[in-house]
């Protein structure tokens, strides 16, 4: 199952927990196994069939855009505020 590093704004649905083990295939299962654990998680991590505006989910050592990104058994998934600038 993937370890799951989750930011500090959902850690209020974690107690506190900043850490998490999820199993999925992809970001997408791993959201869904989130939900089970943790009501309420999912609304705060997508908007419909997508990331929420702002918010970005790296797996391993690749920054997805995406739910669709597999993950591995091993893999790290990072639930991320999306930075801008220039």
């Amino acid at each position: 199952m993937a370890q799951v590093h989750l930011p500090s704004a959902l850690r209020d649905l974690t107690d506190g927990t900043a850490v998490v083990v999820a199993g999925g295939a992809t970001v997408r299962e791993v959201v869904e196994n989130l939900e089970r654990q943790f009501p309420g998680i999912t609304g705060r991590l997508c908007r419909g069939a997508v990331l929420r505006p702002g918010l970005m989910a790296v797996v391993g050592s690749k920054m997805s855009a995406g739910l669709n990104e597999p993950v591995g058994p091993d893999d790290e998934v990072h639930f991320l505020p999306a930075l801008g600038g220039g």
